[in-house]
């Protein structure tokens, strides 16, 4: 695995962005981790990066990835560039508003990219020696078990894009056929996006099907960040009706990631332990696209406000420190008037709904994480971890701590 593409790249004047060695720097990133990659990759993508300025056509995406794969040198290294987000289109309030059913659309393409992706990899390390990351492979029985779950965890978005859903009656073969059909219709930007998205810190096998599990949610949650500021809206204009329906829907959305719990708790705990010591500085703690919806839902209280849980995503604490408007907010007439409630019974259904999916997501977090580190361990980067999920696991969603919550107001 040498570099000599790259100071090829670097010897030209003015070398074409798009012909920087992609291909070749994200093999060697897979063939040794990010944290074991050998220095003179280093110096010579710090080279690349300074001499982007006299590039012609120079291209962000390279930029970006750039910073990316030398996070760990600059000392910046956390959730967002462990899971390459940035290079991932995901959805987010502060993008140009465009069709629901677009954004859902667009969710699920990448949805589903990214768990055949998955697919392929277990299936390929089933095949050949030659895969990467080839410490600590499962047997087959949980290779077996892994790819069922991540086919149940892709067939509600494989079926809202009208996509045939193999049966091959095993999960074996049921996988390979997915992955061939999605393969099939993947285009070039799909290609660089899964490429240059697996960035994994140590050759562990299971660290790939950690990050891009990581990175599903993150879709998910960005997605129910867009609705939620859409919610608001519709809130703010009086169509409670729209509201609860979006709300179910948001639920919905949620409960459909169920299954990528099951396909999380396959993996190994020792695999875990042993990449998880190189990833010391990222912490799910750090996800926008969760703060977002959390802070969406209601104003967080003045000491999670002032915690990590926010002081990791500054650009959310700024919005809600300039007033960002909350459902919670919108409810407060309800809250006082139990008859309005009563009278949008679909509202009522939203907020229920919508509730008990979120608790249900905290919970099954939790419990996974007891499962991989124990009640009392500290999570990645010295963060909170099980204790801090324990005391956020039961918090109000639309209201604080010591009000009712109009989810639970009867009809």
């Amino acid at each position: 695995m040498n570099a000599d593409a790259l100071r090829r790249w670097l010897a030209e004047p003015r070398t074409a962005a798009y012909r920087f060695p992609v291909h070749a720097v994200i093999d060697a990133y897979q063939h040794y981790g990010k944290h074991s990659v050998p220095a003179e990759w280093t110096v010579l993508l710090r080279c690349a990066r300074d001499r982007l300025p006299e590039v012609p056509d120079p291209n962000e995406l390279l930029a970006t990835l750039l910073n990316i794969l030398l996070d760990k040198s600059d000392g910046r290294f956390g959730y967002r560039s462990y899971l390459a987000l940035p290079l991932i289109p995901i959805p987010d309030p502060d993008d140009s508003p465009q069709p629901a059913h677009r954004l859902l659309a667009r969710r699920d393409r990448l949805h589903t990219l990214l768990l055949t992706d998955l697919i392929a990899f277990e299936l390929r390390a089933l095949d050949t020696t030659s895969a990467p990351l080839p410490l600590q492979r499962p047997d087959l029985a949980l290779v077996t078990k892994r790819l069922r779950h991540a086919v149940r965890a892709a067939t509600p978005a494989l079926r809202r894009l009208s996509f045939v859903i193999p049966d091959a009656g095993s999960p074996l073969a049921n996988a390979r056929r997915l992955a061939a059909s999605v393969a099939v219709s993947q285009g070039t930007s799909a290609q660089q996006m899964l490429r240059t998205t697996m960035l994994p810190v140590s050759r562990v096998h299971d660290e790939w099907m950690f990050i891009r599990v990581l990175q599903t949610f993150e879709l998910t949650f960005g997605l129910l960040a867009v609705d939620l500021a859409a919610i608001i809206t519709a809130a703010q204009g009086g169509q409670l009706p729209t509201v609860g329906v979006r709300l179910s829907f948001a639920a919905a959305l949620l409960r459909e990631t169920t299954p990528l719990w099951s396909l999380l708790a396959t993996l190994q705990p020792a695999a875990f332990h042993n990449f998880r010591v190189h990833t010391d500085g990222a912490s799910a703690i750090q996800s926008r696209a969760y703060k977002l919806c959390e802070s969406l839902c209601r104003t967080p209280d003045p000491d999670r406000l002032h915690s990590a849980a926010y002081l990791s995503v500054p650009d959310v604490q700024a919005r809600i420190s300039s007033g960002q408007a909350t459902i919670a907010d919108l409810l407060a007439a309800i809250h006082s008037d139990e008859r309005t409630l009563a009278e949008q019974p679909v509202l009522a259904d939203g907020l229920r709904e919508f509730t008990a999916a979120v608790h249900q997501w905290r919970r099954t977090h939790y419990r996974l994480a007891v499962r991989m580190l124990g009640t009392d361990q500290r999570g990645t980067g010295d963060t909170p971890g099980t204790p801090y999920l324990l005391r956020s696991r039961d918090t109000p969603l639309f209201e604080g701590p010591d009000a009712t919550d109009p989810s639970q107001t009867s009809r």
